[in-house]
C-alpha cells in the first residue's frame, strides 16, 4: 500500500481519522494517523511532558486505490483534501518521506500496522567538550544529518525533512543526559 497525505482543518484530525475509519472500508483506507511528538516545556518553573501533533493540520493514509479514495472522502463530514493531486494522478509519499516517517516513529509504517505508536519519543542528548551535541539514542540518532538547530534552553531539535516534493521543519524534544 502507498501512503497519501490529506490535509484537514486544524485541530480537526481525530474527528476526520475517526469518520474515515466508520464511513471507508479497511481495504479501501488501509490505516490512517497523524504523528504526534513527546516534548517537554517549564511551566512555573516545572518540566511537564507534552504531546503535541507534529504536523498540525495532516493525516497520513495507506491504499491501494487513491482515485477511489479521492471519490469517497467526499462522504466524510469535516474538511479532507488529498495533498499532490495532478489531473487524474495522486502523488504518494516518496520511499524517501517514508523512510523519514518509519525513523521518527521507530516502527514500519509501510506495514500498516495499526496497533503501532505514532508518537515520536523523546531523544537523548550529551554535550561534548567544545559545546558539540551528540545524540546518544532515539528518534534522531539515525537523522543526524537532518538537524538544522539544537535548541538547549527549549529542548528541543529542528529537523528538516522532505515532505511533499518540499521541505519541511519539524521541532522534536530532546533531553540531556550525563555522559557515560
Amino acid at each position: 500500500m502507498d501512503y497519501y497525505v490529506l490535509q484537514v482543518a486544524p485541530r480537526e484530525e481525530e474527528k476526520a481519522e475517526t469518520h474515515m475509519k466508520e464511513i471507508l472500508t479497511a481495504k479501501l483506507c488501509g490505516s490512517c494517523f497523524h504523528p504526534t511528538r513527546l516534548i517537554r516545556k517549564k511551566f512555573h518553573g516545572k518540566w511537564v511532558e507534552v504531546h503535541e501533533k507534529l504536523l498540525p493540520g495532516y493525516v497520513f493514509v495507506t491504499t491501494e486505490n487513491a482515485k477511489e479514495l479521492y471519490v469517497q472522502l467526499k462522504k466524510v463530514p469535516v474538511l479532507t483534501k488529498m495533498l499532490g493531486r495532478d489531473e487524474e494522478r495522486f502523488v504518494r509519499l516518496s520511499e524517501r518521506e517514508v523512510r523519514w516517517l518509519e525513523l521518527l516513529l521507530q516502527r514500519c509504517v509501510s506495514c500498516g500496522s495499526s496497533d503501532s505508536v505514532n508518537e515520536v519519543g523523546l531523544s537523548q542528548i550529551t554535550i561534548q567538550e567544545g559545546n558539540e551535541v551528540q545524540i546518544v539514542s532515539g528518534p534522531l540518532a539515525n537523522l543526524q544529518g537532518m538537524v538544522k538547530k539544537v535548541n538547549l534552553h527549549k529542548r528541543i531539535a529542528e529537523v528538516e525533512v522532505p515532505f511533499m516534493n518540499g521541505k519541511t521543519v519539524i521541532h522534536l524534544g530532546i533531553e540531556m543526559v550525563e555522559q557515560k
